[in-house]
């Protein structure tokens, strides 16, 4: 049998195979503030009380620049290095959904969110007539972390899960997880900020429920971005995923393989182990109906089976824009099961020869550089795009599940 590449590759090796799996703005994230955190602790900068998001100032100085310069700044290596593993699934995840520029988007916009609600609640708190408390106002609040308890709001939302694990030792609602997190970590650390967790998950109810629809722009917008002469370096990069280069036929490549128990976005048991309080999928059969609480019109995942999926659909729709309809009759939604039947076992099939040792089967060549170039454009490799593609006779949505599920 053919030695496993993967497990005999030095630790270089692994670290650089897991490093170009991470998207394109995640990976810009992740450097950004590592690169900050490195450059205050080389010149000995420690005065966080300048930049940090701090309702008084914001409210006596009008020094909006706080909002942003916040998130981008940790106050010690521990502070830095949990957020960016903890950012690593989350924002690769939703970035292969949304694609690298309406993620940046999503991620402005509930930065700006999160600092309204912040400042809001303070001056509630600290001017109500009954027992003021300035507290809040003066409080300093800086990291990433409210973005992420966003984001694993959003997250939970779409994935449609009944219920998640917390670090592996308790399953907990699904709807009460981010609340739960942010009471551990108020139990285990005492310096971190209540309101910036708490007004973080309130953006991502929010973005879910479709209150922010209205500041959300259409399709064009981001194609305009991505066709700007100013990004076409960043756009040619292997890792950039396009918010318009999803697959035609409406297929996305998440939450598809059905019995998969994870997203399939990490790889190496040390990083599943590190992100163990990020949920695993569940699904239930059971009949499939609309949710009115994410409007708008997404792709769909190819077969509807369940209110979970549905529910992932929905939220889709506000995420990828597309103007597919998305309500098959019963006889639609039968022949699409049979589809994606058909389709799983011919992923497993060509998975299973792979990693069984040997070769796959020589397939006519069908797939066409444009199918290529959408694939490449969702953050995968060129020849393992040819491999799937050869191996799918050139159909696409085969091709994804193949290769989602080699990385899984």
């Amino acid at each position: 049998m053919r030695p496993n590449i993967v497990s005999e590759a030095g630790l270089q090796t692994r670290a650089g195979q897991w490093w170009d799996s991470i998207p394109f703005l995640t990976s810009a994230v992740v450097i950004v503030c590592g690169v900050i955190y490195l450059i205050c602790l080389l010149v000995g900068y420690d005065t966080f009380y300048e930049i940090c998001f701090l309702p008084e100032a914001v409210v006596a100085h009008f020094q909006v620049y706080r909002i942003y310069t916040s998130i981008i700044f940790h106050g010690s290596l521990l502070h830095v290095l949990f957020n960016m593993l903890a950012l690593v699934p989350l924002g690769s995840e939703l970035e292969r959904i949304m694609g690298s520029i309406r993620l940046l988007y999503t991620i402005i916009l509930l930065a700006t969110s999160n600092a309204i609600f912040h400042l809001f609640i303070a001056l509630v708190v600290a001017y109500n007539p009954f027992h003021p408390y300035d507290h809040f106002m003066n409080e300093c609040a800086i990291g990433f972390s409210g973005i992420l308890f966003s984001m694993i709001v959003i997250e939970t939302t779409l994935s449609g899960v009944q219920s998640r694990s917390v670090f592996g030792l308790f399953n907990v609602p699904a709807k009460w997880y981010a609340f739960i997190l942010l009471v551990v970590f108020q139990l285990l650390m005492s310096n971190v900020s209540l309101l910036g967790h708490l007004c973080g998950i309130l953006s991502g109810f929010a973005y879910t429920y479709g209150l922010f629809n209205f500041l959300i722009p259409g399709p064009s917008f981001y194609a305009a971005i991505e066709s700007s002469s100013w990004l076409a370096s960043c756009v040619r990069r292997p890792k950039f995923i396009l918010c318009s280069g999803g697959n035609p036929s409406a297929y996305i490549p998440t939450y598809t393989v059905q019995n998969s128990p994870s997203s399939g976005l990490l790889s190496g048991n040390i990083w599943r182990n590190v992100s163990s309080w990020m949920p695993q999928r569940e699904t239930s059969a059971q009949s499939a109906q609309e949710d009115p609480r994410f409007p708008g019109r997404g792709r769909t995942l190819g077969s509807v089976q369940s209110t979970a999926v549905n529910s992932d659909s929905n939220l889709q729709a506000r995420l990828l824009d597309n103007s597919r309809p998305t309500t098959p009759d019963t006889a639609a939604v039968g022949a699409g099961e049979r589809l994606s039947n058909e389709r799983q076992l011919q992923v497993n099939d060509v998975v299973s020869a792979g990693a069984g040792g040997y070769p796959l089967p020589q397939m006519p060549q069908v797939a066409s550089e444009e199918q290529i170039q959408k694939l490449v454009s969702m953050g995968f490799e060129r020849t393992q795009v040819e491999v799937a593609l050869a191996a799918a006779d050139g159909d696409l949505n085969v091709a994804v599940e193949i290769l989602m599920s080699q990385q899984g």
